[in-house]
């Protein structure tokens, strides 16, 4: 049995009180023995509550342990809580961003459809014109073929001037110089001019009489002016007599405004002294006419 220091002292009491009484002893024995008692219960009593607090600490771990689990579980709920958020602001701007496109979209595609309409009516309009130019060109090249024989036989050209088409015949064969009266020849091939462009439907003929810069002054003719003119009105005469309506030709006089070549040379000079034949063009086939034609009435 443990010894403790309580024990010690009433042992020591008793021996150097060896004349202490029967009942002094009795009762110092019951004492010890009630101090063990009591002693005894207080080691139990500090053993249970040094398991209590052994408990309570492991508890207070425990909680500790807990209360940082829950601390870090918070930590990490507001950490998605704010992630959260933030994925909802981007969404938010996202959603704003694609409704501002889907507005441009919905625009463009209304401009777009407008300007797929405007290019519609542009691609008709080119096909239009095109399909013109192509048949002015094939009116051109059957004008060439109508006069190929004349044209290999050096009597007239035939050309595009100012986007008409033109018969050129050359003055120094139909008329002598300063003369407004055709040579016999000069009528001939005014004569066979006519009898082709006759053939051709549906179009008016301008007769242009032109001359060089050498100017004239004479009674009948005062100027290159009455010159180019009265030339101009005899091929008229001429080609009208050979059996075309007089409602499909008309003359016009240029003087020496409008030269083909310099008059600087006498090459050049010549080729200035012409008539031209201009095929009208029908202006009903261009574009705009039919709105022209409206503001005019």
């Amino acid at each position: 049995m443990r010894t403790t220091p309580l024990t010690a002292a009433l042992l020591a009491s008793a021996v150097s009180s060896a004349c202490v009484s029967l009942g002094t002893h009795e009762e110092l024995a019951r004492m010890h023995s009630e101090t063990k008692e009591r002693l005894a219960a207080a080691q139990l009593d500090l053993g249970a509550r040094s398991k209590e607090l052994d408990a309570a600490k492991h508890r207070e771990a425990d909680l500790g342990a807990a209360l940082g689990a829950e601390r870090q579980r918070a930590a990490e709920l507001d950490a998605r809580r704010q992630a959260l958020e933030g994925q909802l602001a981007s969404a938010e701007a996202a959603l704003r961003a694609t409704q501002g496109e889907l507005a441009t979209v919905i625009k463009d595609r209304s401009a777009l459809k407008g300007s797929i309409d405007e290019m519609k009516q542009a691609l008709d309009e080119l096909a239009r014109r095109k399909a013109e130019a192509d048949r002015r060109i094939a009116e051109y090249h059957s004008l060439l073929a109508r006069f190929q024989r004349l044209i290999d036989a050096g009597k007239l050209k035939v050309k595009i001037v100012d986007g008409r088409m033109v018969v050129q015949l050359s003055s120094d064969i139909l008329f002598s110089s300063g003369s407004a009266a055709l040579s016999k020849d000069g009528k001939v091939s005014v004569v066979e001019v006519a009898s082709v462009l006759a053939q051709i439907p549906e179009r008016t003929f301008q007769v242009e009489g032109h001359t060089d810069n050498v100017p004239i002054k004479t009674e009948q003719y005062p100027s290159n002016w009455e010159l180019a003119s009265a030339r101009a009105l005899t091929v008229v005469r001429a080609m009208t007599d050979s059996g075309l309506a007089a409602s499909r030709v008309s003359a016009a006089s240029f003087a020496d405004t409008r030269p083909a070549a310099s008059n600087d040379t006498p090459e050049g000079k010549a080729q200035n002294r012409r008539i031209e034949i201009v095929v009208v063009p029908d202006l009903s086939s261009l574009p705009g006419f039919d709105e022209l034609q409206k503001v005019g009435k």
